[in-house]
């Protein structure tokens, strides 16, 4: 049978939807205001001009054509305005552990805009979305509260191709805008291994000295760093098997070695990946040590009450606790406590049903 994807199913659900009086259909977001589903922007001029979105907006017409028949399908220019609110405003729908399980169009939510240092987090109970503060808000002003689009653990040009390819905006965050961010991503180790400080060789030229213990950074050193770094990202875009992956990080971390900085992003990358593919192969040990090596870099780019931050923690005590290290458990779980109750909430089913009772594990 022929599968229809998953785009195609939920523009026909849409456009059934509003055929059926959705579009007179309200999202409140405070008492008074809201919004309905042609308040959304379409971003019509910009769709129309990016091809690759014409592109997926013209092979998924043939696909609705099919679906719902010449009768029920919009005219190409409506279905582009409705295709564009959907790819635009949509969210992901997350389970707990912040897989993406579906997308949804959440009218009313819709108004909470993008920061890559963002006050507030998305979370997911069923299809329902809560928008839940991370930080302290004085008042709720919908204007002064915002969620991330992306994904924080990308460098800033990253981010903000991405926001600029998907949502039609360019970012001007000042965590976009001050270069701080984007030389520590991309540092180098300093040469001299009794010294912590982080380099910046990115498109720089000799001569270079560590400005805290004054180390020369030699030819070879930066044409290490430059083939590392590039080795790393190649292996990182080329990942797909959980047990070659493994293999492969402990090949990238050989070559990282007293080369990239502890919180080079690619570094900290590596760690993630090999972190989940230990997991996923039962090599506790092996996860025990990523995780911990990946806490600071993860902290340090997703911020201190991300949820995934905290689901990190979770797993590092459940780990600790399949190796019967009790104590360290503990004291993971706790400080997964610590954030999960603000992201998720006590009542979530996540923090209920798997964070509480590993806590009670360690009190047995």
């Amino acid at each position: 049978p022929r599968i229809v994807p998953d785009a195609a199913r939920i523009l026909a659900r849409i456009i059934l939807k509003l055929q059926q009086g959705g579009d007179l259909e309200k999202g409140y977001y405070t008492k008074l205001c809201y919004r309905k589903f042609r308040d959304l922007m379409s971003h019509y001029h910009e769709i129309r001009t990016d091809p690759k979105r014409v592109e997926h907006l013209e092979s998924l017409s043939m696909v609705l054509r099919d679906l719902l028949g010449e009768k029920l399908l919009p005219n190409f220019t409506e279905l582009q305005g409705i295709y564009g609110r959907l790819v635009v405003n949509g969210f992901n729908i997350l389970d707990g552990e912040m897989n993406s399980i579906g997308t949804g169009i959440y009218l009313g939510v819709s108004v909470v805009d993008h920061r890559c240092t963002p006050n507030a987090v998305a979370t997911f109970e069923g299809t329902t979305l809560f928008i839940r503060a991370i930080a302290d808000i004085p008042c709720l002003d919908w204007s002064q509260i915002f969620i991330s689009y992306v994904d924080l653990m990308q460098t800033p040009t990253d981010r903000r191709t991405e926001l600029k390819s998907n949502y039609y905006f360019l970012c001007t965050c000042t965590r976009c805008i001050v270069p701080g961010e984007q030389v520590q991503m991309e540092a180098a180790a300093c040469p001299s291994t009794d010294c912590d400080q982080y380099l910046q060789l990115q498109d720089q030229c000799l001569p270079i000295s560590c400005e805290k213990c004054g180390t020369r950074v030699t030819e070879k050193f930066l044409d290490e760093f430059r083939e590392v770094t590039n080795f790393t990202k190649l292996q990182l875009a080329n990942m797909k098997d959980v047990a070659s992956d493994l293999d492969v990080c402990k090949i990238c971390f050989a070559k990282q070695k007293n080369v990239l900085h502890r919180l080079n992003l690619w570094h900290t990358k590596t760690l993630d990946l090999a972190f989940e593919s230990a997991i996923e192969m039962g090599k506790w040990q092996d996860a025990r040590s990523f995780g911990q090596l990946l806490l600071p870099g993860f902290r340090k780019y997703n911020g201190d009450f991300n949820p995934l931050l905290g689901l990190l923690y979770m797993k590092l005590g459940k780990i600790e606790l399949y190796l019967e290290h009790v104590d360290v458990a503990r004291e993971y779980l706790l400080e997964a406590s610590k954030i999960l109750r603000i992201t998720h909430g006590e009542n979530h089913s996540l923090y209920v049903k798997q964070l509480i009772p590993l806590l009670e594990q360690t009190c047995n």
